[in-house]
């Protein structure tokens, strides 16, 4: 039973780790747009590459469901809902099932 306990704490502690990726992702993505960081700068340019290179796999599928609302979008807000969701069942599910 420990060993499950820690898996499940492994699982929980990345889907936390993916959820701060995506957070930082939208906040420099909103740095550049109002200008705030300079995308000429080698360090920011390899920073937003690196992030939208492990964000986008995950938000393409959501972006494709979600309608267009412009320059509005809500598809880091779905994807962290659904980490957070997947953070209180698959735990909850896996003791029900073990116990």
């Amino acid at each position: 039973m420990n060993t499950l306990a820690a898996l499940l704490n492994v699982f929980v502690m990345v889907l936390q780790i993916v959820i701060w990726i995506v957070i930082a992702q939208v906040i420099t993505s909103w740095l550049v747009a109002f200008n705030v960081i300079n995308t000429q700068n080698d360090f920011v340019r390899t920073l937003l590459r690196g992030l939208d290179r492990l964000t986008e796999p995950m938000l393409r599928p959501i972006r494709r469901l979600l309608p267009d609302l412009g320059g509005i979008d809500l598809s880091p807000m779905v994807l962290i809902l659904l980490l957070i969701l997947l953070q209180q069942l698959v735990p909850a599910l896996v003791y029900d099932v073990a116990l």
